[in-house]
């Protein structure tokens, strides 16, 4: 028998009516009519009584609707289990844009190499603070985060990673300036950044107010919610970045951009690699691995 029509069964049984049944099902009158004139049809008997003002169900109706709904109870046990077998089978990733850009390409390019077969793959770039929400929401399984300010990873197993170095990069085009800077030496040039709450804005903002500064002394801020343009707008002599070394590492050996490091700033902020001590789906594990070995073969940890 049609689960469908089932359905329908106990929707007419619930309500008393045709259209009632047709306005939760949210099909038309007709629509319910057939599928129960379907029902009677293979059932051989009348499944309900009509010469009431409301719809009653008939003897047999009453031992249709009984099996109907545990038919329809074991069709919700096997959407369930199939949802839970999707959801072992398919992995969430968090990382930070810079992350994203500089390293995961690389760490992705080897996983794949290796496990070309797998699908239901998540890469989802963000903030930290929405990272480490998502992680305790259950919408990501793994993350590597980079920070400044404290989160509270609580409840994780966390592996420190090497820290991301921020520096200022600007195009040789602006001319010569020795790589330790005084921070007057650079604020008359354009900033390209990202919005506010952005991690490397507030990471910036954070070294300025440690030597008396703020975010506005800077004369003139362009905003780009792109890593890749801000890099192209500063190699292109456009003004200067506060970016991860990571994100910038070829063109500054390309000699398209010059690194530079500011009087008084904390150029390093933490890398953390944040893991569900919940049991994670099978990719999880494999990703992890392969971070694992990219890590190893840059020296980097382990």
């Amino acid at each position: 028998m049609e689960i469908l029509n089932l359905r329908t069964l106990v929707e007419v049984a619930a309500v008393g009516s045709i259209s009632g049944a047709a306005d939760k099902l949210c099909v038309t009158q007709s629509a319910v009519s057939r599928r129960i004139k379907a029902l009677e049809d293979q059932c051989g008997r009348e499944l309900l009584d009509r010469s009431g003002t409301r719809l009653s169900l008939t003897e047999w109706g009453h031992v249709v609707l009984e099996q109907a709904k545990k038919m329809l109870a074991l069709e919700e046990e096997l959407q369930a289990s199939l949802k839970q077998v999707e959801e072992r089978d398919s992995f969430s990733f968090g990382c930070t844009p810079a992350f994203g850009i500089a390293h995961l390409p690389k760490v992705l390019e080897q996983f794949m190499l290796k496990n070309g077969h797998v699908s239901g793959l998540k890469f989802i770039f963000d903030m930290p603070d929405k990272i480490a929400t998502g992680l305790r929401d259950g919408r990501f399984d793994l993350a590597i985060i980079e920070h400044c300010q404290c989160l509270d990873l609580s409840g994780f197993k966390t592996t420190e990673l090497p820290g991301d170095d921020m520096i200022f990069v600007r195009s040789p085009k602006l001319g010569p300036l020795p790589q330790q800077l005084d921070i007057d030496q650079l604020i008359s040039i354009p900033l390209y950044g990202r919005q506010e709450g952005c991690c490397s804005r507030i990471f910036l903002e954070k070294n300025l107010e440690f030597i008396g500064r703020k975010f506005s002394d800077f004369r003139k801020f362009i905003l780009y919610d792109d890593l890749h343009l801000i890099v192209d707008a500063v190699v292109s002599g456009n003004g200067i970045a506060f970016i991860s070394s990571d994100v910038v590492a070829d063109a500054l050996q390309r000699g398209d951009l010059q690194a530079h490091t500011v009087d008084g700033f904390v150029h390093s902020r933490k890398r953390t690699l944040v893991e569900n001590l919940t049991p994670t789906p099978p990719l999880a594990d494999l990703f992890h691995h392969a971070l694992t070995e990219y890590f190893c073969k840059r020296n980097d940890i382990f």
